[in-house]
This record gives C-alpha cells, structure tokens and sequence, in this order.
C-alpha cells in the first residue's frame, strides 16, 4: 500500500481477508440526544467503509423520535431497546441471526461491552475509546457504580484477552493496559481524522472568545470551566464563553451561570449546526476543555484544523489530541488551567506560535487513513483464523 492511504486500500485488503458483510454493535447512535466523539467517530467510519464496498449494519440502542430499521451513508442501522436491554437483546439477536449473515463483527465497547470473545467465532474486534474508571461515580447511583466498575476492570477484560483492540491514543492504550491488563501486543492505535471542512478561514473574534464543546455530563467538568471563566475574566474582562452541547447537566449549568451572574458573557448554546460549530472554531481564540476522561479530544482536533488552539486537562486522550505546548497546552491543576487561558488570550505571540501548531498538528489527521487503520485488525484476525483452520 502506499503511503497516502485510499479507499481501494480497504476494498483490496476485504477481498484478500474474504469479509464483505461487518456487523457493528454499539451502545448508541450519532442521532441520540446524548451522543458524542464516539458516535462519530464509528459513524465516519463506517460511512467509509460502505463507500468501499463493505455491507455494514449496526445494532445500538433506540433513539427517540427515530425509525427502529433506517439508513445513514450506505450503512444499515438497527435501533431497538434501551440503554440497558440493547446489552443482550443485541446479543441473542446475533446468535439467532436477526440481523442477517455477517463474516466479522465489531463491537464497540463503552464502559459495557457486548461480551464478543463468548459468543462470535468469526473475525472480530473491539473498539475501546477509553477506560471508564473514575466515571462510574459520576453518572450512576453508588451501588450501579461499584458493579460498573468491578465488571469493567475484573469480569470483562478476562474474556478480551485474544481480542485486537482498537483505541484512539497512545495514553488511551497505557490505560487500557495498565488498568484493564490486556495484552500490549493486541491494543492498536488508529487515531481519529479530521474532516477536510475544518479549515481556516474568515477572522476571528474582535473580542475574545474561548469556546467548548461536548455533552452535558459530570466526566466534562463544565462546571469547573465555567468557574475557571469567572475567574479568567478578572484579568481578561470582555471574554465571552460558548458552550456547546447537550445533556442532563444542562439545568445545574444554568443555575451555575446565573450565580456567577454570567447571563451576558456565558452562552450555553445546546447543539448546534455543523455551519455554526465550524464558524466557532474559526471565531474562537481557543477551545478549552477541562474533561476527566476522553479516548481522544476530538473537537479539540477539529479546532486545530481551524488554527484555533487548545487549553485542556492533562488526561489520557487529550495527551495525543494535543501536541503540549505547540498546538495547545495541556494542565494539570484548575489553577494552572485559569492561568493557561489568560495567557493565551493575553498574549499574541503565544497565540500565534500555537495556531501555526495546531495546523500542523492537524494536517497529519484522515478519515480515510482512520477507516483503513480500524479495519486492519479485522483483516489480520480473519488471517490468523485461517491459518489456525489450515494447520
């Protein structure tokens, strides 16, 4: 293959591993309230591999307002149960073949995983965006939580332990290994692209502007942003934030914004259009992130590709969706992620220096290259199963 990945690639590398129909079990789909980087990335993907020829059908959850059985860039998408029946609904479903034949099988793993390694013996792998850990807590009662937690690292990694694991970053992988114990040799890293619409273009902000964007949950901390805000705006006193984003957390931000008295400066501006996301990153005189958890900081790349750099939490995810201290910085305490802020905003020279990063660091990024990188395994799984067959 060359060194510019294509399209053909996939094709020819499907054909030689004989896989023409994957199936795709994921928890959620991209049109659910509450979906995120990992519903697009695995939609951007999969929309690659039909155009390459690929039949593809994902099993997920049920999305309100939707259509159980419909159709998104070539791919077929089942949308049935709820959060917690799709687990094994999807399951029986599979061995009873509801979904039609398949000849390898994907499963993305978000905090539960679909338990592939018992049931599938056609080539397969699993996606693993992030480790849970510390999330649990957050988003489940105390009890839910520990049960969680303690199938996440003790019960489930066991099984996955002949599994090619795909991850977004090189910290995600250290996690995945050092947390959950699985085989270095099996966990690869295929980074995620960038569409080629993100692009500068047009000025930014006459005043300045820090944007962030992701669900409204308790993992993002955007409760600590929008303190580190009020505090940033003592020394920078006409920045605006804009938030963008849906989800639960939404009427405690509300109420946090109003007790600072932020109304005027403070915008949460839900979900927006793609139109209006890209022109906030071209706008924005950073994007700012203060998450405790991400497989890869996906809309802090896609700024990138705007030229806008990054402030961001030092996490697995962001450690490799930042290139620290050329297209963005990365901090390890609330103080030094307010001081991080104001210096970028104060100070043209750092600002410049970091654009011209974040472009670079952005144009390494392709869907395409994505696409080819996550059905590898897949290929070498198939590959291994019949040399295993031909002994």
């Amino acid at each position: 293959m060359g060194n510019t990945p294509s399209l053909s690639d996939i094709t020819d590398l499907a054909e030689v591993a004989g896989i023409e129909r994957v199936h795709v079990l994921a928890w959620r789909d991209l049109v659910d309230i509450e979906a995120g980087g990992s519903e697009l990335h695995a939609a951007r993907v999969l929309a690659l591999w039909s155009e390459a020829g690929l039949e593809v059908t994902m099993r997920t959850s049920y999305a309100q307002g939707h259509p159980y059985v419909g159709e998104r860039d070539g791919y077929r998408i089942v949308r049935k149960h709820g959060r917690f029946m799709v687990f094994p609904t999807t399951v029986i479903n599979e061995i009873l073949g509801g979904l039609g034949p398949r000849d390898a099988i994907v499963e993305i793993w978000n905090g539960v995983p679909f338990l592939t390694p018992i049931w599938a013996r056609r080539p397969r792998s699993t996606w693993i965006h992030h480790v849970h850990r510390d999330m649990w807590e957050m988003v489940l009662e105390p009890g839910l939580a520990r049960a969680g937690k303690f199938f996440e690292r003790r019960v489930a990694p066991p099984l996955y332990r002949r599994t090619p694991i795909v991850t977004l970053s090189e910290s995600s992988r250290e996690e995945i290994i050092d947390y959950l114990h699985l085989p270095s040799r099996n966990v690869r890293v295929v980074p995620p692209g960038i569409d080629e619409r993100f692009h500068p273009h047009g000025n930014r902000s006459h005043t300045p502007l820090v944007v962030s964007v992701g669900r409204l949950m308790p993992s993002k901390r955007f409760e600590d942003l929008i303190d580190s805000m009020a505090e940033v705006r003592r020394s920078v006193p006409d920045v605006e934030l804009v938030i963008v984003g849906d989800g639960y957390e939404r009427p405690k931000l509300e109420a946090r914004v109003a007790a600072l008295g932020g109304q005027s400066w403070i915008r949460l501006a839900g979900r927006v259009s793609d139109e209006e996301l890209l022109s906030l990153y071209r706008r924005a005189w950073l994007v700012a992130s203060a998450s405790i958890a991400e497989g890869w900081g996906m809309t802090l790349t896609e700024a990138a590709g705007c030229g806008t750099p990054a402030v961001a939490t030092n996490i697995a995810g962001h450690r490799d969706s930042v290139d620290p201290d050329r297209s963005g910085i990365l901090t390890d305490s609330p103080r030094a992620f307010t001081e991080a802020i104001i210096a970028v905003l104060t100070d043209t020279a750092i600002r410049e220096r970091l654009s011209r990063g974040a472009l670079e660091h952005a144009a390494r990024l392709t869907w395409t290259a994505t696409a080819l990188g996550t059905f590898e395994p897949l290929a070498e799984d198939s590959a291994r199963r019949r040399g295993r067959r031909n002994r």
